[in-house]
């Protein structure tokens, strides 16, 4: 799952999933979450400190430049630090699943839902007047049929097998914890 800093959001998924669920937390909601924390001309910097830890291959590599950079954020500004250390091991969930950099492109943030909300939003905006929960329902599926018309192929798509491995692996990996407990 691929979720923004939403703790209600959070809570849902791990009650429904359980210990299923793997989250990714979106990379440009927490940049921004610790970017508004900093002085103007400190911002730049972090975001650019930021994007060269994700960007490195493995969990491990990042993690520590993440480290780094939470140090570095200490100097200047401890609150943005601690919104940085909020979460920070789900900003690197697709790298402990060793996923592609093309299909890790994609799925780094909440953008390819949060798009065709916003195309959707833009269809309906203009209705004034919802009736009733029917007429929500046929808007919502126009809208999306229209907002479809715009999709474009998921970056990395050719590599999905590999994301779908790397789940198996990790279903695997839990199936094993629970029969040894």
């Amino acid at each position: 799952m691929v979720l923004d800093g939403a703790k209600a959001l959070h809570k849902a998924v791990k009650e429904i999933f359980g210990s299923l669920a793997l989250i990714q937390r979106c990379r440009i909601h927490k940049l921004r979450n610790v970017v508004e924390h900093l002085p103007k001309e400190k911002r730049s910097q972090a975001v650019w400190r930021l994007r060269g830890a994700w960007a490195k291959s493995t969990e491990q590599e990042a993690l520590k430049e993440l480290r780094k950079v939470v140090a570095w954020l200490e100097t200047i500004s401890p609150s943005a630090a601690r919104s940085l250390e909020e979460g920070l091991q789900e900003t690197l969930t697709l790298q402990s699943l060793g996923l592609p950099k093309e299909l890790m492109a994609s799925f780094h943030s909440t953008n390819l839902i949060e798009s065709c909300f916003s195309r959707t939003e833009s269809w309906t905006h203009r209705v004034k007047r919802w009736r009733d929960a029917k007429m929500v329902m046929r808007w919502g599926a126009a809208a999306l049929l229209v907002a479809e018309a715009g999709f474009r192929r998921v970056r990395g798509c050719d590599h999905m097998s590999a994301l779908i491995q790397a789940l198996a692996v990790h279903q695997s990996k839990l199936e094993k914890g629970l029969k040894a407990a």
